[in-house]
Parts: C-alpha cells; sequence; structure tokens
C-alpha cells in the first residue's frame, strides 16, 4: 500500500512527546459557564428527494466553506457534505484536536453526527445519516471525537439556500455551548510536554493513531477534572486502562488499526464517565444542600422549644417565689397578731435546757420506687457506657474515643447506638431532667466541648428523648479530672457527661460501694 506522507502540525498537543524534562504543576481545568449561539433550522420533509444546503466558515475560520446534500429517507435522513478550507484545529489552542459535525434540533438538543476528519489539502468528505427531522448543523473544534456536547469554537454553519427543499422553522435553534478555553490540558509529571509547533512528517496511519491517542488523553483528563475519578470511578478507571493499552500497542508495534480502536474507545469510555460524573455531582450537591436545609430546621426547632421550656421553667420559679413571699408575709402579719411575751421572773438558773434537734432526713431518703428505679436505671445506663451513682444524679460519660477525632464533634457509629439505647431509657421515665455537659483538655477550644455537647443532646433528642427536659452546655478545660501534662490525661479530660436526674430517682446516691477522688 502506497505511504501518504502528511504535516502533523497540529500545533503543541501533536508534537513529539519529551519525557524525563521538568513538568509544569497541575492547574485547575474545564472552567464551564453556559453561552448560546443561533441557527436557522430546516425540517426536511419525508421522502421528499436530495436537497442542497451551504457551509459558511464563521469569524473563527472565515475561508472555510462546503455543500452538502440531506436526503430524507424511511426512517432516517442522510447528509453527505464535503468542506474545503479546514485548517487545522490546534490553531484554536493546542487542546483541540479534531473538527465534530453536529445537528441541533429547534428545542436547542446537539447531536454529535460524527468526527470530520481532514486531509492534508485541508478538505474533508462525510457521509452521515440522523434520525432527527428538523435541524440545523453546525461543525466546530473538540477535544476529542466523542463529545457530546459542542464548544463555542464554531467554525462552519449551514446556511439555507434558495433552492434548499423543506420547511423553514419558525423559531431559530438555540444551542447552549461550552465556551473557548473551557478545555486546558493538565501535565502532570511523566507527561508528555510539547515541542515546537513546526511538526514532523508522518505517514498517514501513523499520524492517525497518534492523534486518536492525544484525544483520548484529552479526554481523560477532563473527566478527571470533572471529579470522574470520585464520582464515576469504574468508568473512568476502564478509559485509563484502555489509554494505556492504546500507548503500550503504540509503542511496541506498528498495528496503527489497533491504536486506534483502543484510543477511540479510551475517549469514548471516559466522555461516559465524565457525564456520569457530573449528574452524580450535581444529585450529591443537592442531597447536601437539603441535608443543611432539615439540620437548619431541626435546630430552629431544637432553640424554640428550648426557649420554650426555658421560659416555662422561669414562670414556675417566678410563682414559687411568689407563693414564698406569700407564705412569709402571712406568717409575719400572725406573729404581729400574737399578744407580747410575759416578762421573765424567775433567774436563769430555773430555765429549761435548750435541746437542738436534728433535721429530719426523710425528704431526702428514697422510696422503694425510687430506690427500684435508680437502681435499675443506673445498671442498665452502665451496661452501655460507664455510669456513676453521685447527689446530682446518675452520670453516664461518653470518652473521647467515641468521636471521630480529638478535634471534631462528629460521633462515631458505636456512640450513635449507645445514645440511641440511652433515648429508650429516657422515654421510659418523662419526668427525668437530663443535663449533657461537656468537657475538653487544655489544647482544645471551649467552643469544642459545646459542639460535642449539643451533638450529644440532638442525637438524644432524634432517637426519643423528650426534647424539653434536655439541655447542654460546654465548660471547656475547667474541670479536668486527670492531668493535663500527658496524652492519656488529656484524653480523659475530653469527655462528654449526661446527667440525669428527677423525681423518678429521687435526690440521694444509692452508694453501694465507695468512689475514690482524683486530684
Amino acid at each position: 500500500m502506497r505511504s501518504i506522507s502528511i504535516s502533523c502540525a497540529l500545533g503543541a498537543a501533536l508534537a513529539v512527546s519529551v519525557l524525563g524534562q521538568p513538568q509544569p504543576d497541575p492547574q485547575p481545568i474545564y472552567r464551564v459557564t453556559v453561552v448560546s449561539r443561533t441557527l436557522q433550522a430546516v425540517n426536511y420533509e419525508h421522502k421528499g428527494g436530495p436537497t442542497p444546503i451551504d457551509f459558511n466558515g464563521t469569524v473563527l475560520l472565515p475561508h472555510a466553506k462546503g455543500q452538502a446534500t440531506v436526503e430524507s429517507k424511511r426512517g432516517r435522513i442522510t447528509i453527505d457534505a464535503k468542506i474545503e478550507h479546514l485548517e487545522a484545529p490546534a490553531r484554536f489552542g493546542s487542546e483541540y484536536l479534531t473538527y465534530v459535525l453536529w445537528a441541533v434540533t429547534p428545542e436547542g438538543r446537539a447531536k454529535n453526527l460524527g468526527e470530520v476528519l481532514v486531509d492534508s489539502s485541508n478538505k474533508t468528505h462525510i457521509n452521515v445519516t440522523t434520525d432527527l427531522q428538523a435541524f440545523g448543523m453546525i461543525v466546530t473544534a473538540e477535544p476529542y471525537y466523542s463529545v457530546t456536547t459542542p464548544s463555542d469554537v464554531v467554525v462552519l454553519e449551514n446556511v439555507i439556500r434558495p433552492d434548499t427543499m423543506g420547511m423553514r422553522e419558525v423559531i431559530s435553534a438555540r444551542y447552549d455551548l461550552l465556551p473557548r478555553g473551557g478545555y486546558v490540558m493538565n501535565l502532570g509529571p511523566g507527561q508528555p510536554v510539547a515541542l515546537a509547533s513546526e511538526g514532523q512528517k508522518l505517514p498517514y496511519d501513523q499520524y492517525e493513531a497518534l492523534l486518536e491517542v492525544y484525544q483520548a488523553e484529552n479526554a481523560v483528563q477532563i473527566a478527571r477534572s470533572m471529579g470522574a475519578d470520585r464520582f464515576a470511578p469504574e468508568s473512568f478507571n476502564r478509559a485509563v486502562t484502555l489509554l494505556e493499552n492504546a500507548r503500550r500497542t503504540q509503542a511496541r508495534t506498528d498495528d496503527s488499526h489497533m491504536v486506534v480502536s483502543l484510543a477511540r474507545e479510551a475517549a469514548q469510555t471516559a466522555e461516559d464517565a465524565r457525564v456520569i460524573a457530573i449528574k452524580r455531582r450535581d444529585d450529591q450537591q443537592q442531597r447536601e444542600q437539603q441535608r443543611s436545609l432539615e439540620e437548619d430546621r431541626v435546630r430552629a426547632q431544637r432553640d424554640a422549644e428550648l426557649a420554650q421550656a426555658q421560659a416555662a421553667a422561669a414562670q414556675r420559679e417566678a410563682e414559687r417565689a411568689a407563693e414564698e413571699r406569700a407564705r412569709l408575709e402571712a406568717e409575719r402579719e400572725r406573729a404581729q397578731a400574737l399578744p407580747p411575751a410575759p416578762t421573765e421572773t424567775h433567774s436563769a438558773a430555773a430555765r429549761p435546757p435548750i435541746v437542738a434537734k436534728p433535721v429530719e432526713p426523710a425528704m431526702y431518703e428514697l422510696t422503694g420506687e425510687q430506690r427500684r428505679t435508680r437502681a435499675e436505671l443506673l445498671a442498665a445506663l452502665n451496661a452501655t457506657v460507664e455510669t456513676r451513682d453521685t447527689p446530682r444524679g446518675l452520670i453516664a460519660t461518653l470518652p473521647d474515643s467515641l468521636f471521630e477525632s480529638p478535634e471534631t464533634s462528629v460521633l462515631r457509629p458505636a456512640a450513635t447506638e449507645r445514645l440511641m439505647r440511652i433515648a429508650t431509657m429516657l422515654k421510659g421515665h418523662p419526668d427525668l431532667v437530663v443535663r449533657v455537659e461537656g468537657f475538653t483538655d487544655d489544647r482544645s477550644s471551649s467552643e469544642l466541648s459545646e459542639r460535642r455537647a449539643m451533638a450529644v443532646r440532638d442525637t438524644l433528642i432524634k432517637y426519643g428523648a423528650p426534647s424539653a427536659p434536655v439541655s447542654a452546655q460546654g465548660y471547656g478545660n475547667s474541670r479536668p479530672i486527670e492531668s493535663n501534662a500527658t496524652a492519656t490525661g488529656r484524653e480523659q479530660n475530653r469527655r462528654v457527661e449526661v446527667a440525669i436526674a428527677g423525681p423518678a430517682i429521687g435526690e440521694m446516691a444509692l452508694w453501694d460501694h465507695t468512689y475514690s477522688l482524683k486530684h
């Protein structure tokens, strides 16, 4: 077969690779904004016979021109187009490696009809089909052949001739485009770096293979920039594998057909990964936004309930103070109404001795029911987390290890499970009052103790604990239980204590064993 020599003057992107030189740092790529253009669309008559249509170059490539014959057949429309003066796409930037012919519907949907390959004389001939009935046509410069959205580097647009048969749409076709400069190669260590732009003479089959490999590299880079390696790892990794296979085949054999097949499949798979990544990323952002709104709603509801509980407590305290004042006033009035005490006539020695009477502790003693409830609740809490019986109530301690890290207030799954059990216990005793207290070491902020206390409170309420009697407070490093001089001591000081008290368990500890005090 006769070998055809053709210049690979496609700019920097198709120059010979140089490895081992200092590489530029990767830069952010693929900034997307939406622009639009307008285009006249034609509704080609079904089986109306062939009709001509022209292509004119835009301001980006004013000398380009072409003609096409469009024919409506059963179930499809064929397009036979010839274009000339179509210069190398790399003139618009090294990221542009090929041209693509697009059909655009009156509603603005663009469909990739096929790659436009330019020969050595800057001419091309393409014959494609489409299932669309009404559409306009454009040619754009692209980074690879399998793109699904046209760039804004529009070099040719269809022009309706006087002898073009078909019904022109009343509206103009509007189509969204990616902005020029949206594709930027992001070269990392070990990737090709461009040489001078004069190019190198290559046989056509090698030129075609080299072009397809660069298109696949573009496709993989752009997919990565859209997060395909995170949001669509299966498709993206397959595209990377296909690209590596194409590179290895290109390096060790002269089978250009296999290189082209592997590279084109890599580009197509990378484009699929890019589209999947965009959808999954948008879905994740929407879920995060909904979750944030729900958290704000729950926080607002919680604050309202807390304010209502505080207002009710203040009202009860005011009523109690008023009752106490009324009682004291009544006693004072009764004392004033009593007759004066008789004058003492006998000596002090005849006075009866004054005997001090101890205060009866009956008001603090536990009833049998309170003792039983306190013991049962203490045992149940101890089976979940370490719990102490103290005069201010049952104190359940959540250690630092139940949080994701020493610097965060995010609870581990094990902590959430234990708080779920505590919330279930509290649900059975609605008259209990719960106070969540957060503490830190001397190297952490006071805000961390408050955030941890609020996180524990929110979890208890979420799983059924009555919200009104559950409060939270952060005390920072004001109450250490160990020395902050050691890592172990600091870890024990980073804790959250859940204090549980109320009529159901009384106001006196069982104290069936002693507790040691640590200084």
